[in-house]
């Protein structure tokens, strides 16, 4: 599917999963692939949204496709600041996850094999996600889609389309605390790894808002 023109100011949408589901289908050429991003500040409600459509649009169509699964590892950034900046854009291997969605586009493999990050070990885990040729629809959502880089940038040209989606900043927060707590970190130290770099991470990620395709507010 042919990448749209990015407007001086996106489309705002309030709307739910069904009508956003219906949308996709409606735009898919017969026989063709749309690779779907989804972009947004952290705690926005990416992963659940993504899994949300990719379950309207069913397992024969779509698959989901984190950034995620490119989180360094522990191993190469443990003793480095990075540690302590862990989903910060330079905490991710950009390359990979280019090179990865290049070849999901290509369409030459029988399945082409993806990453999964996974909550509570807090690592990628090669080889968890089947991405199959004859699926038309593949999402995948990640903080830093619409990043300015070059190299996020050559990211964006490997999606036809880029959905931002906003989310009120005292839900967002709040979800952001209650995970942290969930997967393990005392409240107190989930309260400060919030404004210390979860925060700020967002901060950046609104600037990139203006060039997405699409705004999603969901209701």
């Amino acid at each position: 599917m042919e990448l749209s023109k990015q407007r001086p100011f996106p489309e705002i949408l309030e709307t739910d999963v069904d009508q956003l589901a219906q949308r996709i289908l409606g735009n898919l050429a017969p026989g063709s692939r749309m690779i779907l991003g989804l972009c947004g500040a952290p705690g926005a409600g990416k992963s659940t949204f993504a899994d949300q459509l990719a379950d309207r649009l069913g397992s024969d169509r779509a698959v989901v496709v984190p950034m995620d699964g490119f989180h360094l590892g522990h191993e190469v950034i443990k003793d480095s600041p990075k540690l302590d900046r862990k989903g910060a854009i330079d905490t991710f291997d950009v390359g990979g996850y280019r090179s990865l969605l290049q070849r999901i586009r290509s369409r030459d493999e029988d399945v082409v094999y993806a990453p999964l990050y996974r909550r509570g070990l807090e690592e990628p885990i090669a080889a968890s996600i089947a991405v199959p040729r004859e699926l038309p629809v593949i999402i995948t959502e990640g903080n830093y889609l619409l990043a300015p880089d070059p190299r996020w940038q050559a990211v964006r040209a490997e999606l036809d389309q880029v959905w931002y989606l906003e989310t009120p900043d005292e839900i967002r927060v709040a979800r952001l605390v209650d995970r942290h707590v969930h997967f393990g970190k005392a409240l107190a130290r989930a309260v400060e790894w919030v404004h210390r770099s979860d925060e700020p991470n967002a901060e950046f990620i609104r600037t990139t808002r203006h060039t997405a395709d699409l705004v999603i507010r969901l209701s």
